[in-house]
């Protein structure tokens, strides 16, 4: 028995054991750890998609769902970004934000979590953080009225109409009070449903085109 003891190297399957219980964490429960370190924050996922370029470079990824060449990313952010086919972009449009996500941008979603960038190899692939991510262009300043706001006026116009009601003044009492209530539910149903359906429209990589140039 000491014999044996005496003559354990350092790659014993006993020792190695040892030193996985020692860390006080298992395999899985490692990975986990991993895995919730390296998960973005909402701040970090704000300060990546509020840039329009890295915002087309994050479309242009999940939208292929899979590695792409650098080169192809900047070629297809550059004929977004100028409002042209791929085949006509220039050598200098391409260059110019080819330099640009290669230098920073790119980097700053690999640190983030939402890439992985070989800037080597000149590959970008996005992460699962970023296939998880449902950006709605709320966070976006574009030319219509955020849901948050419409859904602000619509309470303000159901609040006046049924004080209305309420009071009863014309002509809110030629309906049944019931009736009234039944008409500001359809209001907001009615409102939900054209919510969903624009919002689908307005996920990063779910249709051709980044959402913000349809219309």
């Amino acid at each position: 028995m000491s014999s044996v003891s005496q003559h354990r190297g350092k790659g014993d399957p006993a020792d190695t054991s040892q030193g996985k219980s020692g860390d006080g964490l298992s395999g899985e429960s490692q990975t986990a750890a991993d895995q919730s370190t390296d998960a973005p924050t909402e701040d970090e996922l704000f300060d990546v998609l509020s840039n329009r370029r890295r915002r087309y470079a994050a479309h242009a990824l999940k939208s292929e769902d899979g590695a792409m060449d650098l080169g192809d990313v900047a070629e297809q952010v550059a004929a977004w970004e100028y409002g042209v086919d791929v085949e006509q972009v220039s050598y200098e449009e391409r260059k110019r934000v080819y330099t640009a996500l290669q230098q920073s941008h790119l980097p700053m979603m690999d640190e983030a979590g939402v890439v992985d960038f070989d800037k080597n190899r000149g590959t970008v692939e996005p992460t699962p953080s970023l296939d998880d991510v449902e950006v709605y262009m709320d966070i976006v300043q574009g030319r219509e009225i955020p849901w948050s706001v419409y859904y602000l006026g619509l309470s303000g116009v159901a609040v006046s109409l049924m004080a209305g009601v309420w009071v009863g003044a014309w002509p809110f009492a030629v309906l049944s009070d019931v009736a009234w209530g039944v008409a500001v539910t359809a209001m907001f149903a009615v409102s939900a449903v054209a919510h969903t359906y624009f919002a689908r429209g307005q996920r990063i990589g779910e249709t051709d085109e980044p959402p913000e140039l349809k219309g």
